[in-house]
């Protein structure tokens, strides 16, 4: 039991610790989190043609970060927001030259109206971002 609560508390503070603010370590920069959600220039969510306010997107687009930073394949990593809520789900990841890729689907669900799937691929940088592959 306590090393489950060990594990448990490590794991959280390395996941905190990869959404943290811009820090050097080592003479090399992190990345902030919100440089880490502009690299993904607004991510599936921005195409799927459902429009929502700011703080949704902002959540729909950690959801997608997640998703293809740490998710095993076909596990949703889901979001709820202001009357709408969603899902990503990322596939295995696969090599294109150096990068790993991925490829996933964000289904969104407006309150009150049909669920939207969008799909697209993104490959991993260098500096732990994600570019959408267009």
């Amino acid at each position: 039991m306590r090393f489950h609560f060990a594990r448990t508390a490590v794991l959280s503070l390395v996941s905190a610790g990869l959404l943290a603010g811009c820090t050097t370590a080592g003479g090399k920069a992190r990345v902030s989190s919100a440089s880490y959600i502009a690299a993904m220039q607004g991510g599936v969510i921005s195409r799927s043609g459902v429009e929502i306010d700011n703080s949704d997107k902002q959540r729909a687009l950690e959801a997608e970060y997640r998703a293809l930073e740490g998710s095993p394949g076909g596990q949703p990593v889901v979001w709820t927001g202001d009357g709408i809520k969603g899902q990503v789900v990322a596939n295995a990841p696969f090599q294109v030259g150096a990068q790993n890729c991925r490829q996933y689907t964000h289904t969104i669900t407006p309150e009150g109206r049909a669920e939207v799937k969008a799909r697209g691929t993104a490959c991993r940088n260098a500096d732990g971002t994600w570019t959408p592959l267009i």
